[in-house]
């Protein structure tokens, strides 16, 4: 799949089949993820992979916009100890988010469908994920990325609109 058919293919899927998403789909996801910019480099992330049924279900109601059925989830966390200093902290954020939209990309590709169900900086949606996943302190919950199979295919779509954009 060319890169625009992926940007424009991409949707927020809510509903998946109970099929399982291969172990070596899984591993595509996670290089894609992986191989997105981070400032200077400092790869503050960390990447928690969950197949598991029992956990997938307490995850649900992290938010009242987490409740989905899915095979999988991986929930992007960004990590302090490798961020950068001081004020430019915050940084993790946007290399967590380049890392979860290429993994939204990939997944795309795949034949795969997901939903990025964001927690950060809601610190309730957050503190529940970071509880029930018994977290460490300076990990983060960014988000989770539902992943499976699309029930049904989503249509494509361009939403390009030309007022957002200016020309200086």
């Amino acid at each position: 799949m060319e890169v625009k058919e992926a940007l424009l293919k991409r949707r927020s899927v809510r509903k998946f089949k109970e099929t399982v998403v291969p172990e070596e789909y899984i591993e595509e996801l996670l290089h894609a993820a992986m191989a997105g910019p981070s400032a200077c480099n400092k790869v503050p992330w960390e990447f928690y992979v969950v197949t598991d049924q029992t956990v997938l279900e307490k995850l649900k109601d992290a938010s009242k916009y987490t409740g989905y059925d899915a095979p999988l989830a991986i929930i992007v966390c960004g990590t302090l100890s490798r961020a950068l200093p001081m004020q430019l902290a915050e940084f993790w954020v946007q290399d967590c988010s380049a890392a979860t939209e290429n993994i939204l990309l990939r997944a795309t590709d795949l034949g795969l469908g997901t939903v990025w169900c964001g927690l950060y900086p809601q610190k309730t949606p957050a503190g529940k994920v970071k509880a029930l996943l018994n977290l460490p302190e300076e990990h983060i919950p960014l988000n989770i990325i539902y992943i499976g199979y699309p029930d049904k295919e989503p249509e494509a779509r361009d939403q390009y609109n030309g007022k957002y954009v200016h020309y200086i």
